[in-house]
């Protein structure tokens, strides 16, 4: 059983995908927060395992809600529903901690596809070991609690940033495709949107290494990526 947040000020959508979920489909808990306060409030009282959540909502905004979630908990999947899927909109929600989007209008079918690759991708990244810690350069990664030490700063990362250094970490020293990267890491999803955001989180990342000057993140143009350090 699959325990699902909806924060969606529709009330019809919200009943619409409530009944298909839960009665249709199958598997599903639903439970339903009318804007992004009650939202929070239902986070932590329901315990979900996944989070669908609109952007524009009174109260407080999606955008607003999932990045209060964000300060406690980075590992919940989150898909943002809605219209708004613009390169700017769209990268503004993955700098926040989104895991995917799905533009409305939306086939119950379809979001339950996103949901389940999303589970899917968590269930597969939790049965990898992961307690090790990694060096990068003169960084320490720790891929499982996603942050990086450099000295005595510690750098907090998203769960999407450190699943994507990950990777890189993983295929050091060698090109890795970025349409692997995509499939991996997102699974579903607008190609195009995807793709901008990859280089969104790679420019934080870079940055996030810059103190090791021997730290390399090279862009090969319509191939890939390559991690490499000394």
């Amino acid at each position: 059983m699959i325990k699902l947040l909806l924060i969606e000020d529709d009330a019809n959508l919200g009943y619409i995908v409530k009944s298909s979920l839960e009665e249709i489909i199958g598997g599903y808990e639903v439970c339903i927060a009318e804007n992004g306060e009650e939202g929070l409030s239902l986070f932590k009282s329901f315990g979900p395992d996944m989070i669908v959540s609109d952007i524009e909502m009174p109260v407080l905004n999606g955008l607003e809600t999932i990045k209060k979630i964000r300060e406690t908990n980075q590992d919940i999947p989150v898909i943002f529903a809605t219209s708004k899927t613009t390169a700017r909109d769209v990268t503004t929600g993955y700098d926040i901690g989104a895991n995917n989007y799905i533009k409305k209008p939306f086939l119950p079918e379809e979001l339950d596809a996103h949901i389940k690759a999303l589970i899917h991708l968590r269930n597969n990244n939790k049965t990898r070991a992961k307690n090790a810690l990694h060096k990068i350069g003169e960084y320490v990664f720790d891929p499982k609690n996603h942050f990086l030490i450099y000295d005595s700063d510690r750098q907090i990362l998203t769960a999407k940033e450190s699943q994507i250094l990950e990777l890189l970490l993983g295929n050091k020293g060698e090109i890795i495709k970025r349409d692997e990267i995509l499939s991996k890491l997102w699974e579903t999803g607008d190609f195009f949107f995807n793709s901008r955001s990859l280089d969104v989180f790679i420019s934080k990342i870079r940055n996030y290494l810059s103190k090791d000057k021997s730290i390399r993140i090279t862009n090969v143009k319509g191939v890939g990526l390559i991690l490499d350090f000394d």
